[in-house]
């Protein structure tokens, strides 16, 4: 069996800082790699979930020249949770902005998770700007999907978790848990506000690994990282993303010529294959790696596999 790929070392970045986008929002950027090397953007997940120092390591340093930014409300970027002037399409013209600021023509975009929904939205506004597309654990932004993770489906496989998510909710507000919890996550009230925050958290927490993770789960449900990611994940399901049902399917012609590689755990209970199978049928040229032991986080060996060796594939093209 071949050894599987794994992160690169560890680097710092050889420039970062702070890009104001306008609306109030500054965001926090930093390059990596080799400047002058092959241009990529890295688009993470949540939304609302910032970017961490491993991201970084998905790139050959000496062949890459990786963007990487916290999105609009997100990590180090301002205001912090803002939820003003934050949708898809201001964080579509940012990656353009961003590309501006680094001097790139064009690059590759790499995304996960909310990350895919991004690159693709991107992707489809920009097709001349993008060489190539990496993605996993696809999420479409379809009510089915909103449905599955909000309402009924994973319900399913973690019973016990999702009695902790909807018993902060009353009963009689159960029949639409997204509207529940935006009420509590844009309220007043800064207790109910965190508890609210932290259980959503944990809710995505469980639902995003094969295995338990402990220490990742305590990671996801910090104060400030679980009112970021709650408050920007609820208020983009809150709006279905911007997007019309199937905009990012019927869109999928506008990416011929670019060529991708899907990374797609088979036992991703957050964002299940269905939407990458989809996505499959409506770009047949893109490549779909469907990983047999993966679920949905990026780290995990054989979904990580999959990205190392795309991104290494694409650095020489």
């Amino acid at each position: 069996m071949t050894e599987r790929r794994t992160l690169y070392p560890k680097i710092e970045p050889f420039e970062s800082g702070m890009l104001d986008v306008g609306d109030g929002h500054s965001l926090y950027w930093e390059r990596c790699g080799t400047k002058g090397a092959k241009p990529a953007v890295f688009l993470h997940g949540g939304p609302g979930s910032g970017m961490s120092l491993n991201h970084r390591r998905q790139f050959d340093p000496a062949r890459y020249d990786i963007l990487l930014f916290d999105q609009r409300g997100a990590g180090k970027s301002t205001p912090h949770a803002g939820l003003e002037a934050n949708t898809t399409w201001h964080l579509v013209d940012d990656i353009e902005r961003l590309r501006e600021m680094c001097g790139h023509d064009k690059w590759l975009v790499f995304g996960g998770s909310w990350g895919s929904t991004l690159s693709l939205a991107y992707a489809q506004s920009h097709p001349e700007r993008v060489t190539e597309l990496v993605l996993r654990g696809i999420f479409l932004f379809r009510q089915t999907e909103l449905d599955w993770l909000y309402q009924y489906g994973a319900s399913e496989l973690y019973p016990e978790g999702w009695d902790e998510f909807v018993g902060i909710i009353p009963e009689d507000e159960r029949g639409d848990l997204i509207a529940a919890y935006r009420r509590r996550l844009t309220s007043d009230d800064p207790v109910g506000k965190l508890r609210a925050a932290k259980a959503w958290s944990r809710w995505e927490g469980l639902t995003v690994t094969l295995l338990p993770d402990p220490a990742m789960l305590e990671e996801f449900t910090e104060d400030q990282h679980a009112i970021a990611i709650a408050r920007i994940e609820n208020h983009y399901m809150s709006n279905s993303g911007w997007l019309t049902e199937s905009q990012l399917l019927d869109g999928a012609a506008k990416l011929h010529g670019i060529p991708g590689v899907i990374v797609q755990g088979r036992h991703d209970c957050c964002t299940p294959p269905a939407a990458a199978w989809a996505l499959k049928k409506a770009w047949p040229e893109v490549e779909l790696q469907i990983v047999p032991d993966g679920s949905h986080l990026y780290s995990e060996p054989g979904v990580l596999d999959g990205l190392i060796r795309a991104t290494d594939r694409f650095a020489s093209r």
